[in-house]
Order: C-alpha cells, then sequence, then structure tokens
C-alpha cells in the first residue's frame, strides 16, 4: 500500500531534566534533528511553561516535528510527521533520543494517507495539480 506520509509517535522516558525544561537547546536540537533527517525547515516556535515544561513545533516542507516535554516525569512526547521519501524519521528519533538522554523509549510508526487505488508513482507535490 502506498503512503503519503510516515508519523512516528515517541516516547522518551529517563530523560535528562535539565535538558527537558531547557526551550533554547531544544528548539536547535528539534532543529538539528530535522535538518539531519533530510527535511526543509520552515519554521520554529517554542514556549516554555511555568513552573516546568516545554512545548515546541518545528515546521518543516515535508510536514512537522512535535515536543512536549514533563521534566518532573523525564518524559518527553515527541511527534515526528514526515511526508515523502527524501525525509528519514528515524534519523531525527536517533538524534534526539541521543541529545535527551533517554532510558528507554516506546515508539509507533502510522502511515498516513495510505492510497491504495493510486495507479504509479504516488506524487507527494503534483506538478500542475489543480486544487
Amino acid at each position: 500500500m502506498k503512503a503519503l506520509g510516515r508519523h512516528i509517535l515517541v516516547e522518551f522516558y529517563g530523560c535528562d531534566t535539565d535538558i527537558l525544561n531547557n526551550n533554547e537547546l531544544l528548539d536547535k536540537e528539534m532543529q538539528e534533528a530535522a535538518k539531519k533527517s533530510g527535511a526543509t525547515i520552515i519554521n520554529s516556535t517554542f514556549h516554555t511553561f511555568s513552573p516546568y515544561g516545554v512545548s515546541g513545533v518545528v515546521v518543516i516542507a515535508e510536514s512537522h516535528l512535535t515536543i512536549h516535554t514533563w521534566p518532573e516525569y523525564g518524559y518527553a512526547a515527541v511527534d515526528l510527521f514526515t511526508c515523502g521519501d527524501t525525509v528519514d524519521p528515524w534519523i531525527a528519533f536517533e538524534h534526539l533520543k541521543k541529545i535527551l538522554k533517554a532510558s528507554h523509549t516506546s515508539t509507533i510508526e502510522m502511515k498516513r494517507g495510505q492510497l491504495n487505488d493510486i495507479q504509479g508513482e504516488l506524487r507527494h507535490k503534483p506538478i500542475n495539480a489543480a486544487i
């Protein structure tokens, strides 16, 4: 079955609590994860909560990478959603696992936009297509 994208839902456990609460570092490393995976970064925005925790998104031409942290539990929830054949979300996963110093992880990969009635090549950005 053909699919438009891959979506990896990640649970990072046993992470470094200081890193999970560092807005600037998380923004930098999420962007680095996107670059390493082959994605084209459009924009990013990150927010620090009081008393702690960070949520952020890196918007990429191929979809998005998001993170939500709970430093008090050493936990981060991450979504790595990429479309097309040129980006590998598992490279982003490996980078973030190392940066967050996760002791263990849980992942689920979903195919997004499963289209089994398409003949030939599945184009992610059709040329001259009317919307």
